[in-house]
């Protein structure tokens, strides 16, 4: 009795230990992760000469003068392209996920002739990149006459196939038939059945997506430099890209900072409110698959 006492006694301590070394090593990736963040910030509240001497870890206090000189330099026009990224992500994670969830409800609650061969076709597009059709897909926006415009950054993002497979994992092990027929019993349309049932039974999936998706089109650079070149167009990708090719003899390298950081704050502050819906969607949307 007094060895089986001993014995767990000895197990506890090792899982003890365990459990110290995994808080160890995630606050240490933690810490490395989130230092670039830290001088960003850092970096953005010093005054350009302070910066030119060096890496310093505490703030300065030019925070409010930077903020200031970003929001009325005319030759950064952060706030209009901030608008413009904001409509362009906003646009294409409702579009994104709305479509693809509607693809995979008709897929999963539809049995139809060629749903196999649909669903094959679906996920060989996700293997084609985006930069082998660019050329074409500029050729047809310049023949449609819709450059400088938003809607060939929106509306494409209809076609997405990792959403619609992501949609359809998580539908196997959500929703169930029966009560797609049981709202057919009672007379409900299709599209009320999927607006009023189906979409709330996916919103832990579809807000997953919907994240990723604004990331995602927050962070290209590679389409819209492709489609827009009026000034008042860009969205903050572009300016930040000019920025970087520009000659920092010329910046004040506090606003530069505060630039970059004005860019990367929505993003936070996304993934900040909405990270237990990316944890909880994603453990249920990975149990079918």
């Amino acid at each position: 009795m007094a060895n089986k006492n001993q014995s767990d006694k000895s197990y506890h301590a090792h899982i003890a230990r365990v459990k110290i070394v995994r808080y160890i090593v995630l606050t240490l990736l933690t810490i490395i992760c989130l230092f670039s963040f830290y001088i960003l910030f850092v970096n953005a509240t010093r005054a350009h000469y302070d910066i030119q001497k060096g890496f310093s870890a505490i703030p300065g206090g030019y925070i409010l003068k930077n903020f200031h000189s970003v929001i009325h330099n005319g030759n950064l026009p952060v706030i209009r392209c901030l608008i413009n990224s904001l409509i362009v992500s906003a646009g294409t994670a409702v579009v994104t996920t709305y479509s693809s969830c509607l693809t995979a409800y008709s897929i999963h609650a539809y049995d139809f002739k060629g749903r196999k061969a649909l669903q094959t076709f679906i996920m060989a597009v996700m293997m084609i990149p985006t930069q082998v059709t660019a050329l074409g897909f500029v050729d047809l926006m310049r023949t449609f006459r819709l450059t400088d415009n938003f809607i060939p950054l929106i509306v494409p993002a209809i076609a997405a196939p990792a959403v619609y497979f992501f949609m359809k994992q998580y539908m196997e092990g959500s929703l169930p038939l029966e009560i797609v027929e049981a709202a057919r019993i009672d007379g409900s349309s299709e599209f009320r059945t999927f607006n009023s049932i189906v979409i709330p039974i996916m919103k832990p999936a579809i807000a997953v997506q919907a994240i990723f998706a604004f990331v995602s089109s927050w962070n290209n650079y590679f389409t819209p430099n492709l489609i827009i070149s009026k000034d008042n167009m860009k969205t903050l990708p572009i300016l930040i890209a000019t920025l970087r090719g520009a000659d920092f003899l010329k910046f004040d390298l506090g606003q530069v900072y505060m630039c970059i950081l004005l860019a990367v704050l929505p993003v936070i502050v996304v993934y900040v409110f909405l990270s237990r819906y990316i944890i909880q969607g994603v453990a249920v949307g990975s149990v079918k698959g």
